[in-house]
């Protein structure tokens, strides 16, 4: 990762130079689910030496409609996330929604992650920070990539330094997302590695069925564009069929075209590494 070099515990190839990929399924959705995702990911991570996280929400708690699928059981959840960092040897991230959860998931992982509608509060900032896990900060799709500082200095001023900031786009009318890639250069300012979210970018929100759009067409458009704008990882979220996707399946990548893309990120990635010393 370029100047932004991370001790995420059991992170592999980090001295490759390649990017930070942290990716997997949008929730746990059973054990057999999740081990062909993260058997996948690990494979293609050792292949192109990609330094790799784990990603998966035990619970998501941001739905839209009430009668959507939240989970399987916050423990359960866990627990699969904990087979896999032991398993694939490979860190893991989830994320948090209140301050009570915090201590409770990083007993079982590496990264404790904010998500972007939750970045601003202060208290869950804080005890994600007191629990000396890395902490990856969602920016609001209604912030700019500078006001992020301030979600900077919550955590820092808590006593904890490992930061990581992802992007995720802004709100472009009512139902649509539009990425500002000045925003990738200007959150770097803070000195902590910025992550481009690849996926969630492409979301088409709000609509009126309760279930959020998507346009993954674009994954590769935006994807390349944040590795040339020098972002330090990619977030992005994959799923064997993600028609059947149990949460944000519309915007998701199809596990059997990841590997294309993550040779044309790697190749590009290794273009970019020839500039940051002119």
């Amino acid at each position: 990762m370029n100047n932004n070099k991370t001790d995420i515990p059991g992170l592999k190839h980090s001295d490759s130079g390649n990017f930070l990929l942290i990716a997997g399924p949008c929730v746990v959705e059973g054990e057999d689910m999740v081990f062909e995702i993260a058997g996948r990911l690990t494979e293609l991570s050792d292949i192109y030496r990609i330094p790799l996280v784990f990603k998966a929400s035990y619970r998501k708690a941001n739905r839209s409609r009430g009668d959507s699928f939240t989970g399987i059981g916050d423990i359960r959840a866990l627990e699969i996330l904990k087979k896999v960092k032991s398993h694939f040897s490979v860190p893991v991230i989830t994320d948090i929604h209140n301050p009570g959860e915090a201590e409770m998931a990083a007993e079982y992982v590496d990264i404790l992650q904010i998500p972007a509608f939750l970045c601003r509060q202060t208290d869950l900032l804080a005890a994600a920070a007191a629990t000396g896990k890395w902490v990856n900060i969602k920016k609001g799709q209604f912030l700019s990539g500078a006001s992020m500082k301030f979600a900077v200095e919550k955590v820092r001023e808590s006593g904890n330094n490992k930061i990581m900031l992802t992007d995720r786009g802004n709100m472009f009318g009512y139902q649509d997302l539009v990425v500002d890639f000045r925003n990738i250069p200007v959150m770097k300012e803070n000195g902590v590695p910025v992550i481009m979210d690849i996926t969630h970018s492409l979301q088409q929100p709000n609509q009126e069925k309760g279930v959020s759009g998507g346009n993954p067409a674009m994954i590769e458009t935006i994807g390349k564009a944040a590795i040339s704008a020098g972002a330090d990882g990619i977030f992005l979220e994959t799923h064997p069929d993600p028609s059947s996707a149990k949460s944000d399946g519309a915007n998701m990548l199809q596990l059997s075209k990841l590997e294309r893309l993550l040779i044309m990120l790697t190749a590009l990635r290794n273009t970019v590494n020839t500039f940051i010393n002119l």
